[in-house]
């Protein structure tokens, strides 16, 4: 039953993108936002047990409610598989990821570079607005690859492990990690807690998607070079997670990704990603591609997994 809730919320994906009203994860985002408005302190000196109480606040009415699904729907397996299904297509964003790499690919390949920006900057914390060409397929590139660990496998592999309890737990930690797990002034001590979960949650996914990267690369790059990117380079990037899977992609692909980017009004010095060639469109249409190739892979290896146990 694994598998059928899987391609029950993968086609939901497919088949109706983001939710474009009552999307539950604004939901959260309004309720995260009630409680950092209650709890947030900058001059306290207790901004870190605020914040992990805050998570907590945050975390348990939704694992309660997952809970009381899972167990209370055990005994229907179709509802049960079903309903998972359901969780899953809320959880992930494999249709709306894809989306927006083609709305930024499209205007780029025909020269439309402020409609570019206007649609990077939607998807990305860096400034946008002197962006090359090569740097806006870079900064496209590189969100495809990351988040396709972020908004699709990592939230996959939770639901595997454990259920629907499992995959709400990612989803509410990775929403807010990227809502309170910036090192700035704000949320540097009050987001350490949101900060910490998430990188605790994606680290067997993101290493897992980094390898499954290299796995499905034959048509677009080379294995051993995305296996190489990712034991020289991965360490080096600021995020323990995002560094191996966006290493292990740029030598999937081929391309060199990383270097000098401003983000917020500050230039920030990034360690070189991948190998090869500088990236162009067709990088960020080999990227959605190593996406999807990676979604079949990680189906088949559940089916082959369900069907020898």
């Amino acid at each position: 039953m694994l598998l059928i809730s899987l391609i029950v919320g993968l086609c939901l994906d497919r088949a109706l993108g983001e939710p474009r009203r009552y999307h539950p994860l604004v939901g959260l985002g309004n309720y995260i936002a009630a409680i950092e408005k209650r709890l947030h302190d900058n001059d306290s000196s207790l901004q870190r047990l605020r914040g992990v109480i805050a998570v907590c606040l945050v975390l348990l009415p939704g694992l309660l409610v997952a809970y009381g699904l899972d167990h209370g729907l055990s005994d229907i397996a179709w509802l049960h598989a079903v309903t998972g299904g359901i969780i899953v297509y809320i959880a992930i964003g494999w249709r709306s990821l894809l989306e927006h790499a083609h709305r930024i690919a499209e205007p780029l390949r025909s020269s439309e570079l402020a409609q570019a920006r206007y649609h990077l900057s939607m998807i990305v914390s860096r400034d946008t607005a002197e962006l090359t060409p090569v740097q806006m397929a870079a900064a496209t590139t590189e969100s495809v690859l990351e988040n396709g660990n972020d908004a699709i496998f990592a939230a996959i592999f939770w639901f595997i492990v454990g259920g629907i309890p499992g995959v709400v737990l990612y989803r509410i930690a990775n929403t807010l990690d990227a809502m309170w797990g910036y090192k700035n002034v704000r949320y540097r001590r009050f987001g350490w807690a949101a900060a910490r979960l998430d990188d605790v949650l994606n680290w067997i996914p993101a290493r897992l998607t980094a390898f499954s990267y290299a796995c499905v690369s034959a048509p677009l790059g080379n294995f051993v070079q995305a296996l190489r990117c990712w034991r020289e380079q991965g360490r080096s990037w600021k995020s323990p997670n995002a560094g191996p899977v966006m290493a292990a992609g740029a030598g999937a692909l081929n391309v060199m990704l990383g270097g000098a980017m401003h983000y917020h009004g500050e230039l920030q010095f990034r360690p070189a990603l991948g190998a090869g060639v500088s990236p162009d469109t067709a990088s960020i249409e080999a990227a959605c591609l190593l996406i999807n190739r990676t979604v079949i892979l990680w189906l088949a290896v559940i089916a082959i997994l369900e069907w020898i146990t």
